[in-house]
């Protein structure tokens, strides 16, 4: 049977996909020196929230997902962030494809919300890998063998990745998911005060909340 051993050796933007998207370059090497005909690799990325440390600033962005500070000790812990695959073709040895991520910047995901809290430093990761293995046998008939789930890799991706994306394809914005009813009455009161735009809207809103909220 095929064993395989699956690093990360780098991760970076993939230029010009249709969504945002992060390539990690994986590094597969089949230790028993047998021919690989494909793989079909899944992944699932996991964000272990526990290996890093969080400043002060930090925190308080976290309090939406963890709770107060003095909570982490049961409320922190390592989360999915999403899953990934991709095709690996005929090798021997070993070899490296690139696993494409795409990534959501969309706020009600729990990985956005914690990613986006981050200042710097680096997103600690474990990659679980599964799938299939097609392979021949020595009188080359072809063999299909199951990925064990103990097969993973651990990397430190930069924060700053992960943020200059979203920055490229999202330039000094950011998306908010609103229910209908909600998204209603926002549009009732920018129509019925002529408010030219939606961002002009909200800072009108946040402008008089806070005036209420004066002592």
């Amino acid at each position: 049977m095929p064993d395989l051993a699956i690093t990360v050796e780098r991760a970076g933007a993939i230029p010009y996909a249709a969504v945002p998207t992060l390539g990690f370059t994986l590094g597969i090497a089949e230790k028993e020196g047998m021919e690989i005909d494909s793989i079909s690799l899944q992944c699932q990325l996991r964000i272990e929230a526990t290996r890093r440390r969080y400043s002060t600033g930090e925190k308080q962005r976290l309090e939406d997902l963890f709770g107060s500070h003095d909570r982490w000790a049961q409320t922190l812990r390592t989360f999915l962030w999403t899953h990934a695959s991709v095709s690996v073709p005929r090798f021997g040895g070993k070899t490296s494809v690139e696993l494409p991520v795409a990534c959501s910047f969309d706020f009600e995901v729990v990985a956005t919300k914690y990613i986006y809290a981050l200042e710097e430093g680096e997103l600690p990761l474990i990659l679980l890998f599964s799938g299939t293995v097609f392979f021949r046998d020595e009188e080359g008939s072809l063999q299909i063998a199951q990925i064990p789930w103990e097969k993973e890799a651990s990397f430190r991706l930069p924060v700053s990745a992960w943020k200059d994306l979203m920055s490229f394809y999202y330039p000094n914005a950011a998306w908010l998911y609103l229910h209908k009813d909600v998204f209603d009455r926002l549009l009732d009161y920018k129509t019925r005060n002529g408010i030219p735009t939606w961002e002009a809207a909200m800072e009108r809103l946040l402008s008089e909340a806070s005036a209420q909220v004066r002592p």
